[in-house]
C-alpha cells in the first residue's frame, strides 16, 4: 500500500504524455485514416511494446548512459529524426482516392502493410522517440523512489506499456467509427497529407533541438 500514491502519481504523468500529439499519435492517426481500424490498431500494440524498451533501459542503467553521453543521445535523435522523413515523405504524397468504390478498395488492398509492419512502425516511432527516453529517465530518476523494489518498478513498466496500447487501440476505434470513417475515406489523403507535414515539422524540430544542444 505505501507504493499506491507514488504509483499514482506515475500513472498520471504518463497519462498526460501519451495524451500529447506526437510521432505517436501522428502514425496511429495515419494508419486509422489510411488503412483502418485493423492496421491502426496493430500500429498502436507496437507503440505500447517500445515502452517495455524503454523501461528496460531504465530500469537496467543503460538509460544514464545514453543521457550522460550527448553523441549517443544525439545519435538517437537523427536516427528518430531520419525514420520521420521517411515515414513524412511518403505520407504528404498520398493520392485522391479513385472515384470508383470497387476501384478504391482495390488500391487500398494493393498497397495495406501487413500487420507485422504497421507494429513495427508504431514500434519503431515510439522506440526512437528522444521525448520518450527523456520522459523514462527522469520518472525512473526523479519520481520513483530510489527504495522502490525491482518487481513494483517492472509493475509500473508494464501497466505503462498496456495503458499506452490501450489509449492508442482505443484511438484507432473512434477514428474508424463508421461515419468518421466514411468521412475520412473521402477526405482522408488530405489528413494523410497533413500527417506527413506534420511527421517532417517533428522531424525538424528533432534536428534542429539535437545540433543546437550539441
Amino acid at each position: 500500500m505505501t507504493f499506491w500514491p507514488e504509483f499514482l502519481l506515475i500513472a498520471t504523468a504518463h497519462l498526460l504524455a501519451v495524451a500529447s500529439p506526437g510521432p505517436d499519435f501522428a502514425i496511429v492517426l495515419r494508419y486509422a485514416v489510411r488503412y483502418g481500424r485493423k492496421t491502426a490498431i496493430y500500429a498502436s500494440l507496437g507503440i505500447g511494446a517500445a515502452i517495455l524498451l524503454h523501461v528496460t533501459y531504465s530500469l537496467v542503467g543503460i538509460g544514464v548512459l545514453i543521457k550522460t553521453t550527448p553523441w549517443l543521445f544525439q545519435l538517437l535523435s537523427v536516427a528518430a529524426a531520419l525514420y520521420l522523413i521517411y515515414l513524412g515523405q511518403g505520407a504528404i504524397r498520398a493520392k485522391a482516392p479513385p472515384l470508383s468504390a470497387t476501384a478504391e478498395l482495390t488500391a487500398a488492398a494493393d498497397t495495406l502493410p501487413s500487420n507485422k509492419s504497421a507494429f513495427i512502425a508504431g514500434f519503431i516511432t515510439n522506440g526512437l522517440n528522444p521525448k520518450a527516453t527523456l520522459f523514462f529517465l527522469s520518472l525512473f530518476a526523479v519520481v520513483i523512489s530510489a527504495q522502490t523494489p525491482f518487481v513494483y518498478k517492472a509493475f509500473y513498466g508494464i501497466y505503462m506499456a498496456l495503458a499506452t496500447a490501450a489509449w492508442f487501440t482505443l484511438l484507432s476505434f473512434l477514428l474508424t467509427q463508421s461515419k468518421v470513417r466514411q468521412f475520412l475515406l473521402a477526405k482522408g489523403f488530405w489528413f494523410d497529407r497533413l500527417m506527413g507535414i506534420l511527421l517532417l515539422l517533428l522531424a525538424g524540430h528533432l534536428l534542429l533541438s539535437s545540433f543546437t544542444a550539441a
